[in-house]
């Protein structure tokens, strides 16, 4: 990115499981976001994919995220999603380059969340420490796009349910306590809050390869989540 962008690159940062102390060799994504001063051309987006995409790159987990954003936007302290380029790409992840936003995106919740995880957690790779450059997003913003990746979560196939109830337990943490943490650890948090025992163990059952979750406790579940996070706006 630096042969590619020169002095317009500003900062990098690992995210994710990685900055949460949760990463997981051969499940889990290397979530990484890279700040520029100023819009990309399309030309230098491209460049920017043939470098880092796994063929030419080979990444070492299973599949790189890697979110640009322009430094106006991190520091704008914006829920909106106004990233340069998204790149999927790794040996067990479907490969995808999106040059901007489009309206009525799927999962467009997540580069809100991922942003505030990165500002409390982020690792630094290169550029300052991530809470001088990203701004903090307003609490309610934080909170109704965690009920929206709920509803998103909800139409996930068999396969994601765990992932599905281990998420809602870090949107718990963090409406209840203030703090992003990782999935697992979110789990314990809410073992020991009394949050659904049985299916919170499933969840961590089915991570390690145990049987899918019922769906329609899964739903119940995430209906709850989203009640008390509504709740604790109020």
């Amino acid at each position: 990115m630096r042969r590619t962008l020169g002095g317009a690159l500003l900062a990098v940062y690992a995210g994710g499981s990685w900055s949460l102390g949760g990463y997981e060799r051969g499940s889990s994504d290397l979530d990484v976001a890279a700040i520029v001063s100023r819009p990309l051309a399309d030309e230098e987006k491209q460049d920017v994919v043939a470098g880092v995409r796994h063929e030419a790159l080979p990444c070492p987990a299973r599949g790189l995220e890697l979110v640009v954003y322009t430094e106006a936007v991190v520091r704008s302290g914006t829920g909106e999603p106004a990233y340069e380029l998204d790149v999927n790409t790794g040996a067990d992840m479907r490969f995808r380059a999106s040059l901007a936003p489009s309206a009525g995106d799927q999962g467009d919740h997540w580069y809100a969340l991922d942003r505030a995880i990165l500002r409390d957690h982020g690792v630094p790779l290169a550029g300052p420490p991530a809470a001088g450059v990203i701004a903090p997003i307003d609490r309610s913003e934080l909170i109704r796009r965690l009920v929206a990746s709920f509803e998103w979560h909800a139409a996930a196939d068999d396969r994601e349910l765990d992932n599905a109830v281990l998420n809602a337990c870090r949107a718990l943490r963090f409406a209840l306590d203030g703090a992003w943490s990782s999935k697992r650890s979110a789990a314990r948090w809410a073992l020991e809050r009394g949050f659904e025992p049985d299916l919170v163990r499933a969840a961590l059952r089915a991570r390690e390869g145990g049987p899918s979750l019922d769906r329609a406790a899964v739903r119940r579940f995430l209906a709850n989540a989203a009640e008390i996070l509504g709740e604790s706006e109020r």
